[in-house]
Formats: C-alpha cells, sequence, structure tokens
C-alpha cells in the first residue's frame, strides 16, 4: 500500500529546513514527496521561540550556516536573531519549503505498521482544534535536543502574581522599563539578555547557581566591501575552513590527561578577562571552580560591564527558597519584592522526543526500549536510529551536541547519513527495498563506546552541566569525539550494523544493499562536482 508521503518531518527548525531542503536539492528529478509539520507560527525553531532581548549566535555567522546555501550578507561576526531568522525563511523559500509545510500541526503520535511498512501519523491541528492522520515511509523528528524548557520547581511559583516566564517563552508584552526584575540562572541566555534588560530596568537581581568560563567577545561589523568580497568563489569556503579548523582545535581541551595545558592556557585567559572587567565584590563568584570546557565557554556580550551598574545585583551565595505572591524568599530569609521572574534555567534534556508518542516494532513504545536498553535513558546509533524503530531517524538525538562547533555542522553530518541510510528505499525502483533499522547488538555497542570515551573526558570531571545526566553519571548529550569523525561516520556507515528489508518485512541481503551503500559514498564527494 503506498503512503501519503514519502519523508514526513517533525519540526521546521533549522534541522528540518536542513534536511528537506537537501531532499530538494538531491532528488528533484524523482518522485520522493515530503511534508514538514511544524507546531508553532513559524519555521526557524530555536530562532523563531527563542526572542529574548539580546539574543544572537556564539558561533561566527559565516560558520553557523548551511554548507550548501552560504551567506555572503551577514552584518557582523556574531549575528543576532533577526538575521539568523531572516537566513532560515530565505533559505525555506529558497527551496519551495513553505508549499510542502503546515504551520500549528502538533504531531501526537506516530505507530509502525509492520504490515504496510509504512508509519501512521496522528496530528492535532492546533488552529482548527481537529485531529487527522497522514502515513509515510519514513518518519523523521526534527524537533530538537533543547526545546523544552525547564519548568520552575520552586515551591509557590503558582502563587506569584506578577509575571513569571521562561527566557525562551519572553513575555513581549511585559515591558521591564522601570520595573524590578528577578532572573534565575546565569547561562547563555542570561548572560545575553541581562545587559540589554538592566539599560531600563528599575532593578535587576540575578542569581547565579555555577559560574561559567567567560571570554572576550569582539563582534565587529562587516562593511559592504567585506560582503562583496564574500562573493568572490571560494573565498567564503576558505574562510569556514579557517574558522572550522580553529574552533575544530578546541577540541583537544575536552581530553582529561592530554588538554591539561588547553584548558591551563583558556583558563588563565578567562581569569585575567573577568579581574579585569568584574566589579571587585563579583570577581570569586564569577570564576569557576571546575575545570574549563566542563561546560560550554560563554561569549561576554556586555555582562561583565553591566555588573557595573548601581540597579544590578548579582547572588550567588543565597538560593531562592520559595516564591510569595510578590516576590521570593531567600534560603537566608531575605525577602524581595518584584514585577516579574525570568527563568533561564535551561532545558529538559533526559526527554528527547517528548511529547511525541512514537511506536515501532510489536508496539514497543521508544520510553519502553530506553527502559529496557539504557535505565530509561535516550540512546541512539549515531544519534539517529534507535533499533525496532525501521525509517525512523532523529535529528539532535542523543550524543549529537558539540561543545565547540556550530550545530549546524552537527545537523548536517545527521544529515547525511539519514539520506545515505534512506537512499536505497528511496530510489529504490517499485519499493522493493522498504525499510531500513539498526540491528539492537550495533546501537549497545555504540552506546557502551560513547559512555566509555566520555568517562575520559573533562564533562565527566565533576561540574554541574547540562550533557551529563547526574544521578547516573551518563552523559546523554555530546559526542565523545572531534567533529570531523563525526562527520566521516555519516559517510562511510558500516554494512553490518544494518538491516534493509522488503515489502514483506524480509531482510536483503547481499550485494545488493552493499551496492546501494557504496554508490552513495562516492555520489557524496561526486554531486559537488557534477553542480559546479
Amino acid at each position: 500500500m503506498s503512503a501519503d508521503t514519502d519523508v514526513l518531518i517533525i519540526g521546521g527548525g533549522m534541522s528540518g529546513i536542513g534536511l528537506a531542503a537537501q531532499l530538494c536539492r538531491h532528488y528533484a528529478s524523482s518522485a520522493t514527496r515530503f511534508e514538514i509539520y511544524e507546531k508553532t507560527a513559524d519555521i526557524g525553531g530555536t530562532w523563531a521561540i527563542n526572542t529574548y532581548p539580546g539574543c544572537g549566535v556564539d558561533v561566527p555567522s559565516q560558520f553557523y550556516s548551511y554548507s550548501f546555501a552560504l551567506n555572503p550578507n551577514w552584518s557582523r561576526k556574531f549575528t543576532m536573531q533577526d538575521e539568523i531568522l531572516d537566513y532560515f525563511h530565505r533559505v525555506a523559500a529558497q527551496y519551495g519549503l513553505p508549499r510542502h509545510t503546515r504551520l500549528q500541526c502538533m504531531v501526537e503520535r506516530a505507530v509502525w505498521d509492520q504490515r504496510r511498512m509504512i508509519w501512521i501519523v496522528t496530528i492535532r491541528d492546533l488552529a482548527a482544534k481537529r485531529t487527522f492522520q497522514r502515513t509515510c515511509r519514513a518518519l523523521v523528528s526534527a524537533v530538537g535536543a533543547l526545546s523544552v524548557p525547564k519548568k520552575c520547581d520552586i515551591p509557590g511559583y503558582d502563587d506569584f502574581q506578577g509575571r513569571l516566564f521562561h527566557s525562551a517563552r519572553w513575555d513581549h508584552e511585559f515591558d521591564h522599563a522601570g520595573k524590578d526584575i528577578l532572573v534565575l540562572g546565569n547561562g547563555c541566555s542570561a548572560t545575553q539578555f541581562v545587559p540589554v534588560v538592566a539599560q531600563t530596568a528599575n532593578r535587576v537581581v540575578q542569581v547565579a547557581r555555577q559560574p561559567h568560563w567567560l571570554l572576550e567577545r569582539p563582534n565587529p561589523t562587516y562593511s559592504r566591501a567585506f560582503q562583496l568580497f564574500m562573493r568572490v568563489p571560494g573565498v567564503m569556503r576558505l574562510l569556514r575552513a579557517k574558522i572550522y579548523a580553529e574552533l575544530e582545535a578546541e577540541w583537544t581541551m575536552f581530553e582529561t590527561d592530554t588538554g591539561i595545558e588547553a584548558r591551563k592556557k583558556l583558563g588563565e585567559a578567562s581569569k585575567k578577562y573577568i579581574r579585569e572587567n568584574a566589579p571587585p565584590e563579583y570577581v570569586d563568584a564569577l570564576i569557576p571552580k571546575f575545570e574549563v570546557g566542563c561546560k560550554r565557554r560563554v561569549f561576554d556580550t556586555g555582562y561583565l560591564e553591566c555588573l557595573h551598574r548601581k540597579n544590578v545585583e548579582l547572588v550567588s551565595d543565597d538560593g531562592v527558597e520559595r516564591i510569595t505572591k510578590t516576590g521570593v524568599v531567600f534560603r537566608s530569609g531575605r525577602t524581595l519584592d518584584v514585577d516579574a521572574i525570568v527563568l533561564a534555567t535551561g532545558f529538559e534534556t533526559t526527554t528527547l522526543l517528548s511529547p511525541l508518542d512514537i511506536v515501532g516494532k510489536g508496539g514497543v513504545t521508544i520510553t519502553q526500549h530506553w527502559d529496557k536498553h539504557n535505565q530509561g535513558f535516550p540512546q541512539a546509533y549515531y544519534g539517529t536510529c534507535i533499533a525496532g524503530f525501521p525509517n525512523f531517524f532523529v535529528m539532535m538525538g542523543p550524543n549529537t551536541v558539540n561543545g565547540h562547533l556550530s550545530v549546524i555542522y552537527s545537523s548536517e553530518c545527521q544529515i547525511n547519513f539519514t539520506l545515505r541510510m534512506l537512499d536505497p528505499i528511496l530510489r529504490s525502483p517499485e519499493h522493493k527495498v522498504a525499510a531500513v533499522e539498526i540491528r539492537q547488538e550495533a546501537e549497545t555497542a555504540e552506546n557502551a563506546w560513547i559512555q566509555d570515551r566520555a568517562r575520559q573526558l573533562v564533562w565527566s570531571t565533576g561540574c554541574t552541566n547540562w550533557y551529563v545526566e547526574p544521578k547516573t553519571a551518563k552523559n546523554l548529550m555530546v559526542y565523545p569525539h572531534w567533529q570531523w569523525h563525526y562527520w566521516l561516520r555519516s559517510i562511510f556507515i558500516p554494512r553490518k550494523d544494518v538491516v534493509y528489508m522488503s515489502r514483506d518485512g524480509k531482510e536483503i541481503l547481499g550485494a545488493v544493499t552493499v551496492w546501494w551503500m557504496i554508490m552513495s559514498a562516492v555520489m557524496y564527494f561526486v554531486r559537488p562536482l557534477l553542480a559546479v
């Protein structure tokens, strides 16, 4: 039985747009069909959702873009949210993605039909308030690893009569000018919006749990001449290669033993910068006690300067015990009345794919699969495929985040991997090759390797970060190797780890699928030459 579409993509963010664009580029001449379902009112993912003041990227703009859609017109080295969102909109328009996309449609459930070898997907139209179903040959979750903000777990938050919101769900109806603001958290987002809010707020009190290794971030604007120079064939690719080499070199500091000198050098530079730019009374609180690299480094966007303002207070030695109707009570007994509480407390990282209900072979859900094979915590092969879930792929899945490069780089590697796995299916005459999945032993071996490697890296040295689950000390998020290693694996996939199936559910053996995989790897290098 034929499906409604070949590929159904859940999420219209960076990964979803990138995958859909590559489907257009590589399968334009075929009958391959795809659909995108996005639960919000706009595509762009985190850059459409995160609209807090001062929101921007911490990777040079030329490298924070798709390799197949270079942008010579970035206005500055580190671009702001509105310009990044505009870039994703333009890429989507270039490949005609809006006509394949349905907004305000949330995928609730997907069930694998083994008899028909298709996914049955239940979708809720949030605008029309109705539910409908679509079937697809391949299902891709592109909901992102950091898509569910952490909820406030402080007692009394329901009683607060002011405004309380997460930085990733910024309340733009609230005018912070002249108001008293309490900020909980001090990660990347807080260091970006606190300087902006402090300019007009009456008072900003920030409660920090752990400091970060702060570094200077010059952010020059680009002249028209520079933008024109970027249009010269090959120039931007050379610049991207330079940026890649500089960022990839940072990997050395993550190795616990061999990275000692690299961490020491970066740590001393950060300490010097903090001491020279922070108010003296805050210096000790701002210098971390944990190893450099244990958390992603944070670039200073005016944060240390704003701490000199009389209306800004940093609290590092006292935590909020409970929230009242008008403010908070600290553990020390201090009370503070505020107009708004802003949560800069991060995202849920152990609930990947939430709230999706994905049911694979034999009626097994992903949660049940992880309960059985990994103590309830997410794992996947290459962070993308899960055993027992044919034709199902996860963008930004377990252990795909990197601590030093652009997330787009990792996402493009996953997209390459996904298309390489799907290629025999999408190009198969009369759909004779119906499904592909990863063997359980390959997934188990991958996860064992990841956890073993992670124990040798700085992320496991004791700091509190969102990479590592504290109870089990398992690394759930970061890929524990160089990114060139991750890229290479996206091209050459071991045939022994993969199972291809025919329409009747039988495994396809022999030279056929091996030929497909070899040709797919070869075409990775040949296609760019054909496009020149």
